[in-house]
């Protein structure tokens, strides 16, 4: 069977196995996994380049040289001149939706007068130098560079790099090459997985370190970027891909058999594709439909491995119900194949990105609507947003405080700073208030 059944009566209830695992699969790194980085990163900080090349070697199989790093700009307008013309027409569109999206997230310093010539507010400054990981392996995923490169322009970033795995040949998939020309991004190195993620946070000889890493990644460049946070910035720590259908017995069960494999064919084997559904009907029609599809998918066997572990139809005993466990799996995509969509959108609390009605099927989302795919998972939607100009930029705090202002309250600093027991606080406005009263 390539899809379970499954029911849900509602919060309180036992859950059933599935479900549970569903809901649980995101258990952190795997000792084994974080071991294996912990070394790579250390392999990198000690022997740099060289390391890089071994690991290149050894993973890859592309065997080169240090010096051929860094993807030389000839190579990179090579591909590009290559590039079909349709998917360089559809890779321009994308980034040219990507960038309006992104450019109504721009926000300004802003200063207040607060009285007695105080001057309160925020300065926004673009991060210095980024660095992007693009996926290669498995798939060339040029959308992931689109994403992040894109709003890294649109806010300001100087400095901007790629790396994504080498081939063979010693060159990341053309498409990332030419992708990365027709949006300017100068800087591609081809290196990928943990290692990659080590170079960008430490530096080598020919890869400068970065202030802040995005993108996508295997189990071990997940590994790696959590283990380099607080030496640089992370955008978060990306999980397998998940997809939540919420339908009624209105919904056409081939689009959701469609919308559920788009997401269990990633790769990984842990993507969670699950269906929420009032009809006892819809649900054994959307069963039926997942396994007509798998049987022409070119990526079937890959996505049957992930729908066996973490694939699920599930029948519910209202929408209200639905919309009520969709929030609790706080997933990366949720689409709503429901009557009047929007009336229901107000439900979603938890979700990287939500899909409204047919036509909006999430690889829209995913490649060219505009709007970023580099969404939380692992239920991170709970608290956390979709990349965007916020993660590309710093806001650092104003104060310009006056004499005037400081006479009036420096006795509530003091007394604040001594209820901590922090007497050198107290006594740097105390030092001020003895010559405001001295006249000074």
């Amino acid at each position: 069977m390539a899809i379970e059944r499954i029911a849900y009566g509602g919060a309180g209830g036992e859950l059933p196995p599935l479900l549970a695992r569903i809901l649980e699969r995101h258990s952190g790194i795997r000792p084994e996994v974080e071991a294996a980085v912990r070394q790579i990163i250390e392999a990198v900080r000690q022997r740099g380049d060289e390391a890089l090349v071994e690991f290149s070697r050894e993973f890859d199989g592309a065997d080169m040289a240090t010096d051929a790093l860094r993807v030389p700009a000839s190579d990179l307008a090579a591909a590009a001149r290559s590039l079909e013309e349709d998917l360089r027409d559809a890779i321009e569109e994308a980034a040219d939706n990507i960038r309006a999206f992104h450019e109504r997230q721009r926000a300004n310093s802003w200063f207040v007068e607060d009285g007695d010539g105080v001057i309160l507010g925020k300065k926004i400054t673009p991060i210095r130098r980024v660095g992007i990981c693009v996926p290669g392996g498995q798939a060339p995923l040029i959308s992931s560079l689109l994403m992040a490169a894109v709003p890294a322009q649109v806010a300001g970033v100087a400095e901007i790099c790629a790396v994504a795995p080498p081939g063979p040949d010693g060159l990341p998939h053309a498409a990332i090459l030419a992708a990365a020309d027709l949006l300017e991004v100068e800087e591609v190195y081809a290196v990928g997985g943990a290692q990659a993620v080590a170079a960008l946070a430490y530096g080598t000889e020919t890869i400068a370190a970065v202030d802040k890493i995005v993108g996508p990644g295997g189990p071990y460049t997940v590994a790696a970027k959590q283990l380099v946070f607080g030496r640089v910035g992370i955008e978060s720590i990306p999980g397998p891909s998940e997809i939540v259908v919420v339908a009624d017995e209105g919904a056409d069960p081939r689009y959701i058999a469609a919308d559920l494999l788009s997401q269990a064919e990633h790769g990984s084997g842990y993507e969670a594709a699950v269906c929420i559904t009032p009809s006892a009907e819809q649900a054994g029609e959307v069963q039926a439909e997942v396994a007509r599809q798998l049987q022409s998918l070119p990526r079937g066997e890959i996505a049957a491995e992930a729908l066996a572990s973490y694939g699920a139809v599930i029948e519910v005993p209202d929408l209200e119900t639905g919309l009520e466990l969709a929030n609790r799996i706080a997933p990366e995509h949720v689409e709503l194949l429901v009557d009047e969509p929007w009336s229901w959108l107000g439900a979603i609390d938890n979700a990287g990105a939500v899909f409204l009605g047919p036509a909006s099927t999430e690889p829209v989302g995913d490649y060219f609507a505009g709007t970023n795919h580099v969404l939380p998972t692992n239920g991170a939607a709970r608290f956390a947003s979709s990349l965007g100009l916020a993660d590309f930029v710093k806001t650092t705090s104003v104060v310009s405080y006056t004499a005037e202002r400081l006479a009036r309250t420096g006795g509530r600093i003091m007394a604040l700073a001594r209820a901590e027991s922090m007497e050198a606080h107290a006594r740097a406005v105390q030092v001020r208030l003895d010559d405001y009263g001295n006249g000074r």
